[in-house]
């Protein structure tokens, strides 16, 4: 059944200057949604039967003119979703046009996802969002108040100029354009711009899929790192090389689980926590270094296993989010140190731990699914289907190959 549109006066209840508001009625499947288009009229002025201003009403050609255009708004919608085969009510239409309104332009839309995201505890996306919208802002000089069918595909290839001639590299060019196309679906989800605008099947992102170049070191330079006698450095100098063997020798843990980790992560000798991106499941065996480093820093007054986290400071997801930047350029600034010292050809950081823990077991024959059980995978949808039956005792097997 088919949607109908009528504007009323509605009598229900005066305003305060005595006259009636213009309600947009809109019924479907017995189902009806009133919707205010923004006027009010002296009933006097109201023809009741045929729902429309008496020819002496003094704002007739004005009304008459918003009731066509709003009516007109709500038909295009019901046009394009009949089209598309999708169902909605009187709600939906009236939201859909609603967020069409309200986000659409493109900086207007940018701005509600991201304190939504913040909102949600998201900051990492929340983050690559705003990098986005950084970007765009520079390229359109502070004018993104355009709307998305603005964004064709010549308006794409200006900004890949623009972003070329300001030598961005290809892995930050890829994730400006995945960003951007994500916003844009999100935008079509919402009835924020048609599907004939899109303009990502005709522009290719793929071109820009460089792989980041892999970093790892070999099971020599492993030991070179958790054996140099660091006694007479700083703090923060064997405190970054304490994390990283840790994250290495506990299924390559990156650094915003290891910030999270407390106590109750530790059950048996064995490490069994969430992963903070996906909420997977992780449950690894402590090797006997990593529970040495444990040992290391415990505190029975903080609730956290590591120093990383003050209780009475960083009690918000911002302040959380905002602690562990600090701390992990922090962190990589002295590994790159360590690296030096060691004359390693390649600049230790955080991820370098995590890729290592792969690579080595990947090289001593250790089932890839294994390994991506307890790293997490990129494509999580397709490895979850095979990586829920492995059991404990197959990691614990392949954990052994790390020393």
């Amino acid at each position: 059944m088919n949607a109908s549109l009528e504007v009323i006066c509605y009598k229900v209840r005066p305003l305060k200057n005595g006259e009636y508001p213009l309600m947009l009625r809109i019924t479907k499947s017995r189902k009806r949604k009133y919707v205010s288009i923004g006027m009010s009229i002296d009933e006097k002025y109201w023809d009741f039967k045929k729902n429309k201003p008496k020819r002496n009403c003094p704002n007739k050609e004005k009304i008459e003119n918003l009731i066509a255009n709003k009516i007109g708004e709500y038909n295009n919608l019901i046009i394009d979703l009949t089209t598309e085969q999708k169902e909605f009510t009187p709600e939906t239409l009236v939201s859909t046009i609603e967020s069409k309104s309200k986000f659409e332009t493109v900086d207007l839309f940018y701005k509600y996802l991201i304190d939504k995201m913040i909102k949600a505890g998201k900051l990492g996306n929340a983050d690559v969002c705003q990098y986005s919208f950084d970007s765009l802002s520079r390229f359109t000089k502070n004018k993104l108040n355009i709307s998305f069918q603005t964004i064709d595909v010549i308006w794409l290839k200006r900004y890949e100029e623009w972003l070329r001639n300001n030598d961005c590299k290809e892995t930050t060019m890829s994730q400006l354009f995945r960003t951007l196309r994500s916003v844009f679906n999100k935008a079509l989800e919402q009835g924020i711009v048609k599907q004939d605008s899109y303009p990502f099947n005709a522009y290719k992102i793929s071109k820009f899929n460089t792989s980041t170049k892999k970093r790892a070191i070999n099971k020599d330079e492993l030991m070179k790192i958790m054996q140099v006698d660091l006694s007479k450095e700083r703090f923060y100098i064997n405190f970054s090389r304490d994390i990283f063997v840790f994250s290495y020798l506990s299924g390559g843990i990156n650094f915003t689980d290891i910030a999270n980790l407390t106590k109750e992560n530790i059950s048996n000798n064995r490490l069994e926590y969430k992963r903070q991106k996906t909420t997977k499941l992780i449950s690894l065996p402590l090797l006997p270094n990593c529970l040495e480093i444990i040992s290391k820093y415990a505190d029975d007054k903080r609730k956290y296993l590591f120093p990383i986290f003050d209780e009475n400071k960083h009690k918000t997801h911002k302040q959380r989010h905002d602690r562990i930047h600090k701390v992990l350029k922090n962190v990589n600034h002295n590994l790159k140190t360590i690296s030096e010292i060691l004359e390693l050809k390649i600049p230790l950081t955080t991820y370098v731990a995590r890729h290592t823990f792969a690579t080595i077991l990947k090289r001593s024959g250790v089932n890839i699914a294994i390994i991506s059980e307890s790293l997490g995978h990129s494509d999580l949808a397709t490895t979850q289907i095979y990586l829920d039956s492995f059991q404990n005792s197959q990691i614990d097997e392949a954990m052994k190959n790390l020393l």
